[in-house]
């Protein structure tokens, strides 16, 4: 799918708040038939613009979980320290999300710990050991303001 139209990107954004929302009630959203509806969102799945579903899973506290993002610099950025790193973090089961990156630092982490004293466990059993690294700069996240999949009035 080369070129999206208004109906598509209608659509891209329903599915965003509420992935979970019936093909009638989608087509109804969008003044589409449930059959036309069906065969674009077909059309989004096929072409890989939509490339899948998920649950976004809230814990019952957020303040159970202490979340870091970790900048990595590797002392070098050729394809064998790249592929090494990220051969090592996929094995790192505390990182929820890791990223290549332009700027400052290679790479960006979104751990999840369950405390700082825990997260200190994460940065020297795990980050620590993982090949490459020259520099590990950790920020803790306050408290979320905005979360992908949260809807109006939800955060």
């Amino acid at each position: 799918m080369a070129v999206l139209d208004a109906i598509d990107e209608r659509i891209i954004a329903l599915l965003r708040s509420d992935g979970r929302l019936s093909n009638a009630r989608l087509a109804e959203a969008v003044g589409l038939s449930q059959s036309a509806c069906l065969r674009r969102l077909h059309a989004l799945e096929t072409s890989g613009v939509i490339r899948g579903y998920t649950a976004i899973v809230d814990l019952p506290d957020e303040a159970d979980v202490t979340v870091v993002y970790v900048h990595i610099t590797l002392d070098r950025q050729t394809e064998d320290y790249l592929d090494r790193f990220e051969a090592g973090v996929r094995r790192c089961p505390d990182v929820r999300e890791c990223y290549l990156m332009t700027g400052i630092a290679d790479y960006v982490l979104r751990v999840e710990a369950a405390s700082v004293a825990d997260y200190e466990r994460v940065h020297r059993e795990q980050l620590s050991r993982l090949p490459g690294i020259a520099r590990i700069q950790s920020s803790f996240t306050i408290r979320s303001v905005v979360r992908a999949g949260s809807g109006p009035g939800r955060r």
